[in-house]
């Protein structure tokens, strides 16, 4: 009831709309309540001429006239029905459409609010099932069917006043179903509406596995694993349709339960009404018109186990909705937090600690400082916590403890979008999203003019590639930018960021995805756009961490030591192993005066591995051999 509720509430924006819709439901069901009194006055007073007995009959009436007015009568009602029963469909649709619209655009509003902490734990297919299918079921039960419930309940009341007018005795003996009717209905939605949860849940869990493999297209052909992706696609196929068919399996043997009720009504009316014929009782006009009234419920009643199926699994869908427009919003601008003021770009972390949804720690008292204009690298293995200190600065998530402050301002008590309109940062996983090149490096200022995005661009030296494209900014990118390669991606990421000007930069990894020939043509461009900037830097590169100002060693999300790569590489053993293992193959190619192994393609060949790639991986480490020996002499 509290879904039903919350659903309804929607609608209250629409209550004149459906007012009027539900207006013309009372005006049709009015019709039908008409029709057949009139069919009983042309049985009863214009064919046999009986109600007269009853005093149901007009006097002064010849029997034909009586005959041909009803007939006119029922045609007129007839046309009056039609009207109203396109303004009761039309107007209850444009009630149910705007409600379904509503939802969707609270649901993506609130989507877009939910911190990353919870996205994390989302499952993107299934948020689209809950967008799309589950929004889609709540409109067609708060139009289509739940208007189908209102007539039936209107018919109902309607009916049951008239027929106890008629003759309160048949009217008794016709409801002496209803108990066993009622009770059949309440078990049935009782059974069905988990069944229908199940069906939701089974149909997110199919839209994961859909947009989880649509995404990995590239990965899944490049292992070969079609086939098992296949089966896995029918296994839970296989579960939807287990869980259809159970819910048929009760429908299927619950709607006969409810029409075989429904004609027994109508066999025991017949019966009784017979007997009060011959009593003198009751009209045969009566019984026929009484007869009508049960043929006119017994409609809806053979659609009431439908109609119970589709609330159950609207309120189902429902659920899942309101699942996420419950879910709490955890990095949220404190009340009466203040707009962040231009800054210098001083960074503090101060005794920091984190925690991921209560669990373990992945920061443990971090404390480091990066000064305006500094370049500060982050250095560690997997898992020592670099990702997670740079996703504090911009708040992406809170602290467990301790303070993370911007020029003297602690992040939790400034309003975060002036916060983050401050900060560039460029991911190591690029995302670019469906649109021209134009509209990617213009995503965080839109109203960028055509001479700044194009600035941008050339300072991450990605104009060059651009303009060598038929429709040069206009090329579009498409899904996640998959026509583009690494490089080029994370260029246009790069002036992407750089576009908004900030007085911090993040760079994680930054060139990650880029050949030695383009990483020192953004690096060019970036030594002139750091001046004035504080730059943090997660660093996979020797490269990186010579220029930079301080390296921050983690280990296990601690601080293991902080210096230059001089200071550390002489005291620090994590950071002189770090730099050996992983590190090497920069020294490697400063060795070889910047050529590169053989296993590595120029720029544009697409990195492949040639034929005679097992040699260039030979030289490739014997170059590393006698690097490491002339690093030891």
């Amino acid at each position: 009831m509290a879904i039903a509720l919350r659903i309804l509430a929607y609608r209250r924006k629409y209550w004149f709309t459906l007012a009027i819709a539900y207006l013309c439901l009372l005006a049709s069901t009015a019709v039908d309540l008409t029709v057949p009194e009139l069919i009983r006055r042309v049985i009863d007073c214009g064919i046999r001429a009986t109600g007269t007995v009853h005093g149901a009959c007009p006097t002064g009436v010849s029997q034909l006239d009586l005959v041909k007015g009803a007939a006119l009568l029922v045609v007129g009602l007839t046309a009056f029905k039609g009207a109203f029963l396109f303004g009761q469909q039309y107007l209850a649709e444009y009630g149910a459409q705007a409600t379904a619209y509503d939802i969707r655009n609270d649901l993506y509003r609130h989507l877009q609010r939910l911190s990353f902490s919870w996205h994390d734990r989302a499952q993107s297919g299934a948020l689209m099932a809950r967008a799309t299918s589950d929004v889609e079921q709540l409109r067609w039960f708060t139009g289509r069917s739940f208007l189908q419930l209102a007539q039936f309940v209107c018919l109902g009341i309607g009916i049951s006043i008239v027929l106890f007018v008629t003759n309160w005795k048949l009217a008794i003996v016709s409801i002496l179903i209803l108990p066993a009717f009622l009770r059949t209905v309440v078990r049935y939605s009782k059974t069905v509406r988990p069944m229908f949860q199940q069906i939701q849940q089974e149909l997110a869990v199919l839209a994961a596995i859909v947009q989880e493999n649509l995404a990995g297209a590239r990965v899944v052909k490049a292992f070969a694993r079609e086939p098992y992706l296949i089966e896995k696609f029918n296994q839970q196929n296989d579960h939807l349709l287990d869980e259809y068919l159970n819910a048929a399996r009760v429908q299927s043997y619950t709607n006969p339960m409810m029409d075989v009720m429904a004609n027994l009504g109508t066999v025991v009316v017949l019966w009784f009404g017979g007997i009060l014929i011959l009593r003198g009782d009751l009209t045969v006009g009566q019984l026929v018109a009484f007869n009508a009234y049960l043929l006119l419920i017994i409609r809806p009643v053979r659609r009431l186990g439908f109609l119970i199926a589709q609330s159950s699994r609207a309120i189902a869908a429902g659920e899942r909705i309101f699942e996420i427009l419950d879910a709490p919003v955890t990095v949220v601008d404190k009340p009466g937090a203040e707009p962040l003021p231009p800054i210098e770009g001083r960074v503090e972390f101060d005794r920091v600690s984190l925690s991921y949804y209560g669990g373990t720690k992945v920061l443990d008292d971090v404390t480091f400082d990066a000064q305006p204009g500094q370049i500060v690298a982050l250095l560690g293995a997997t898992g020592s916590g670099k990702t997670s200190i740079i996703n504090l600065v911009p708040r992406f998530y809170d602290v467990s403890s301790g303070r993370v402050l911007i020029d003297g301002h602690d992040v939790r008590d400034v309003q975060i979008a002036s916060l983050r309109k401050q900060i560039g940062i460029v991911l190591q996983d690029t995302t670019l999203f469906t649109g021209t090149i134009r509209e990617n490096i213009a995503f965080g200022l839109p109203d960028a003019t055509d001479e700044q995005i194009i600035a941008m661009a050339k300072a991450a030296r990605a104009h060059d590639f651009i303009t060598s494209f038929p429709d040069g900014y206009d090329t579009l990118v498409g899904e996640r930018g998959v026509t583009l390669s690494g490089g080029q991606k994370q260029r246009i990421a790069i002036a992407r960021a750089l576009l908004l000007d900030p007085k911090i930069l993040i760079l994680d990894d930054f060139t990650s995805a880029v050949d030695t020939e383009t990483e020192a043509l953004i690096r060019e461009a970036l030594d002139v756009l750091m001046q004035g900037r504080t730059t943090l830097v997660i660093a996979q590169r020797v490269s990186t961490v010579l220029s930079a100002d301080k390296i921050i060693v983690l280990d296990h999300g601690r601080v293991a030591g902080i210096g230059t790569h001089d200071e550390l590489l002489e005291t620090n053993a994590i950071y002189a192993e770090i730099y050996r293992l992983q590190l090497m193959d920069e020294s490697v190619r400063d060795l070889l005066g910047g050529e590169q192994p053989a296993l590595v393609g120029a720029p544009g060949s697409g990195n492949g591995v040639s034929h005679n790639g097992h040699n260039g991986h030979v030289n490739g480490r014997g170059a590393l051999e006698q690097a490491r020996g002339q690093r030891d002499v």
